[in-house]
């Protein structure tokens, strides 16, 4: 390990840790809302609350602080970040003590605990860009991992937790959660923090919001994006619905399958992918993603169905992460701002294509045609709507690929 990377080691870890922060902010409300709806009455609506606060609130936070990063500092941004992450969490835990308004108290707590994580979003990959190394590719993607590795814990430890304890007892592993934004920030209290670009020497972002090259970087982490939320979010319901398998397994084949392959992917890349040419790595994902979509989609035979859904994460896990790589590569001077830009319009896409997938699922259950056609196949109109969803949301890798296609022959322009 040379001298530079010794002594930027703990601001790597801090950054490691921060992404995994977002991980908990992220999914801690969709694992516990079930139990939450049995003891506060809730209803899917206020799901849909919660999970939409959740999203504008990070689009809000990346785009009003897209031009702040480089002026305020890093140290001023990412530590206020892991306190409010750390109060979000503790005045969600804290919901019920408001009696009859218990959503109200969640709605609170989620505008804080998402907005510190939308800061974390476009804070942590400058940092990480800045820090001097010939290898930010792999660094970049081995922080990245982190967030997968953070879904599956989150995911597993408070599922168990609720097993073993209760529903009733579910504050209790909000706080423990809360303690991680907690040590985060203790970790980058004594890190040192590299330097931003100069703002005589940072390239202006009028020069390079209309810049070819950087449009279709937007586009292909808009449609990288889409095509990791997609199936990670729908992965289980497809594996209950369609696949009949219990909800547990569901979960655990589905989403934490594609989750740990997701992360797996970014780690191998960390350690091994100093010297591979991360353009050809994202067409080449890009193509198996779309042939993973449409194999569980399509194919009859649960086995192909599973493993194509867990090798799509694998596919996916360097579409968000490599797209940044490749912009920083190309525009070296570009400043934090670029990053944030980049990251709010991964956030769009990470909703618009669950929203879409569900949207063609639905509408297909009013379509007698589509009625018309299950019955023919002998199956359910539910494992219709959601085989032509997830079918659909094929064309989002599809336009992903073709980005970074265009990206490759753009590089040396």
């Amino acid at each position: 390990m040379s001298q530079t990377a010794k002594t930027y080691r703990l601001t790597t870890y801090s950054c490691f840790a921060g992404i995994f922060v977002q991980a908990i902010a992220g999914n801690i409300t969709a694992i516990l809302f079930m139990p939450l709806m049995k003891l506060y009455n809730l209803s899917y609506i206020h799901l849909g609350i919660l999970v939409a606060i959740n999203f504008m609130t990070q689009v809000a936070v990346d785009i009003i602080f897209s031009g702040l990063i480089d002026k305020c500092g890093f140290k001023r941004l990412v530590l206020p970040a892991n306190i409010f992450a750390f109060i979000g969490l503790i005045l969600f835990s804290m919901s019920p003590l408001l009696r009859g308004n218990v959503f109200a108290g969640m709605v609170i707590s989620t505008v804080i605990f998402s907005a510190a994580s939308g800061l974390l979003e476009i804070i942590l990959s400058p940092i990480i860009n800045a820090i001097p190394n010939d290898d930010k590719g792999p660094a970049m993607a081995l922080m990245h991992s982190f967030y997968a590795w953070g879904q599956v814990c989150t995911i597993v430890i408070t599922t168990l937790f609720l097993y073993l304890f209760g529903s009733e007892r579910w504050q209790i592993i909000v706080l423990i959660w809360a303690a991680i934004p907690a040590i985060d920030f203790i970790m980058f209290m004594f890190s040192p923090f590299p330097n931003a670009i100069p703002e005589e020497q940072r390239l202006n972002m009028r020069d390079l919001i209309f810049n070819p090259f950087y449009i279709f970087a937007l586009l292909a982490i808009f449609f990288g994006a889409a095509t990791e939320l997609v199936m990670n979010q729908w992965s289980s319901s497809f594996m209950e619905v369609v696949l009949k398998l219990p909800k547990l397994a569901g979960d655990l084949l589905g989403m934490c399958g594609f989750a740990f392959m997701l992360g797996l992917g970014r780690t191998l890349y960390g350690i091994y992918g100093s010297k591979i040419d991360m353009n050809k790595i994202l067409i080449k994902s890009s193509l198996i993603a779309i042939v993973c979509y449409i194999a569980v989609a399509l194919s009859p035979i649960n086995s192909i169905s599973l493993f194509a859904c867990a090798l799509c994460g694998l596919a996916a896990s360097l579409l968000w992460p490599g797209t940044l790589v490749v912009a920083a590569d190309k525009f070296p001077l570009a400043g934090s701002w670029m990053f944030a830009i980049l990251a709010a319009a991964g956030d769009i896409g990470a909703s618009a294509g669950p929203w879409l997938t569900g949207f063609i699922a639905e509408k297909s259950l009013s379509m007698q045609a589509a009625i018309n056609f299950s019955s023919k196949l002998g199956i359910a109109p539910e494992q219709l709507g959601m085989r032509a969803g997830i079918l659909a949301a094929s064309v989002f890798p599809a336009i992903a690929l073709l980005s970074h296609i265009i990206l490759k022959r753009l590089k040396n322009t």
